[in-house]
């Protein structure tokens, strides 16, 4: 489920700002502007029946292209984070909409750090065990 909730996390940052996606550690070659989604501290809560509360927290970070910790760069993140908050909003997970909740930034080290929950009820599928018929023969002794 966190993969999906990625997925459509980055196909919404694709569309709305077309800069790159980043899922882990870059090496070399970063090009900027760019992001790096991360998602922070899943939690699972069990509900009755088959049903399971998922709360995750996501963290988008982007790295401006201007100077770190200038006036610019510090411009450029308010300006982001302003965009982030719309489209972020609702993402589109597999057809159906996810809301954004818990929405809010900071700017450390000339770098947005975005962070918003997608928390959302799951579902596990339960394996109905069929058992074929069984048949079976007795005899009854008789005597002893």
């Amino acid at each position: 489920m966190i993969n999906t909730i990625i997925s459509a996390i980055s196909n919404t940052l694709d569309t709305e700002f077309g800069y790159d996606v980043h899922l882990g550690q870059v090496e070399q070659g970063l090009e900027i502007p760019c992001f790096f989604i991360n998602c922070l501290n899943p939690q699972i809560s069990k509900f009755p029946g088959n049903r399971y509360y998922r709360e995750n927290q996501f963290c988008i970070q982007y790295v401006p292209k201007s100077i770190p910790n200038s006036h610019a760069a510090l411009w450029e993140c308010n300006e982001v984070a302003e965009s982030l908050t719309w489209c972020m909003e609702c993402i589109d997970v597999n057809g159906d909409l996810l809301r954004g909740t818990n929405m809010h930034h900071e700017i450390a080290d000339g770098i947005l750090n975005f962070f918003m929950n997608y928390n959302c009820f799951v579902c596990k599928e339960e394996t109905n065990t069929v058992m074929d018929n069984i048949t079976s023969e007795m005899e009854v002794k008789e005597g002893e």
